[in-house]
């Protein structure tokens, strides 16, 4: 068996890279047993204030934020650390070469009910060592990303990970406590029959998504000339999980449900990291249009509609998009 330690070992990284995702994934372990505890933790339920973002937040969100959040500050390779949770980035060593980017419950409204829920991270270089790092430095395009990965708190707690030009899970053993190597070169096939959408948002989608999920819906009596099924999960995480292990498209597109918002996940928390996995992974990530990991980032807690997972599928969305004339 090959554990995360021995993996980040044999890998061309550097020092400062092993030593943040190993601290990253340590409080991984952490929330993995807060959640297995659930009621008996009291972590269940409303913390009763809202985040940065304007949503309630729950209980175990501002621990799993706490928890994260003294762990990077503590270690001396990360110069500061952004929080989905928090107004804005919080400086940490001045001699850090690395910045942490993270969401640090994805899913957490599954909390209550014991579904699946996550843990997002991302790792950016610093490049101004010595001086205290502030909101500017995390605007980086997601292609400038050293390392991007998540952990799932499901039936295991499951780790993916991607520091090369490849994706890699493991899954953390309760016996010995673990990160244990379960897949190499994970890779999404090009084609698919399943796909991920709020469907209840759909009079607030542009009329190319409009007229893609009626595709999809019309199945063999369509133009595709096959079925296809939804699976949703409600969790960035857990619907990423699954293209992952078997395909699939996952997608939060832009709509006019909220003006001021152009879409409803949050490009260097969500978007980024989870568009590196999916491209190493030989999937696609798109806004519909544009590579998600070009765009420039204007503010740390901006949002981007989102379409990920089987290429095909993202490429054929992006041709209906581009293709598109309401004249």
């Amino acid at each position: 068996m090959t554990t995360l330690a021995q993996y980040l070992n044999t890998k061309a990284t550097t020092p400062a890279l092993n030593d943040v995702i190993t601290t990253v994934t340590d409080v991984g372990k952490t929330i993995s047993q807060l959640l297995r505890k659930g009621a008996l933790a009291d972590i269940l339920g409303e913390a009763g204030n809202q985040n940065v973002q304007g949503e309630d937040q729950k209980k175990l969100d501002v621990l799993a934020n706490d928890l994260l959040l003294d762990a990077l500050a503590q270690n001396s390779h990360c110069a500061g650390v952004a929080s989905e949770e928090l107004d804005d980035a919080t400086p940490a060593n001045v001699d850090g070469s690395l910045l942490v980017l993270f969401d640090p419950l994805d899913g957490s409204s599954n909390i209550d009910i014991n579904m699946a829920v996550g843990t997002i991270f991302s790792i950016l270089p610093y490049q101004r060592q010595g001086q205290v790092s502030k909101n500017s430095d995390f605007l980086q395009a997601g292609n400038q990303q050293l390392a991007a990965g998540y952990l799932l708190y499901g039936t295991s707690t499951v780790l993916a990970l991607t520091i090369t030009d490849n994706v890699v899970m493991f899954s953390l053993d309760p016996d010995t406590n673990d990160y244990v190597l379960i897949e190499e070169n994970v890779t999404i096939d090009a084609d698919t029959s399943e796909y991920a959408i709020n469907a209840s948002n759909y009079r607030y989608w542009r009329a190319p998504m409009q007229q893609y999920i009626d595709e999809l819906i019309a199945g063999e009596t369509g133009v595709r000339g096959r079925d296809f099924n939804t699976r949703w999960v409600a969790a960035m995480v857990g619907d990423v999980h699954r293209i992952l292990c078997r395909g699939g498209l996952f997608t939060y597109p832009f709509d006019t449900k909220y003006a001021n918002k152009a879409g409803k996940l949050r490009l260097m928390y969500e978007a980024n990291p989870m568009s590196l996995l999916i491209e190493r992974a030989s999937g696609g990530a798109t806004d519909a249009v544009n590579r998600i990991l070009d765009i420039e980032p204007l503010d740390i807690h901006q949002r981007v509609p989102v379409v990920l997972g089987s290429k095909n599928e993202v490429d054929y969305i992006k041709e209906l998009h581009l293709n598109y004339s309401d004249k």
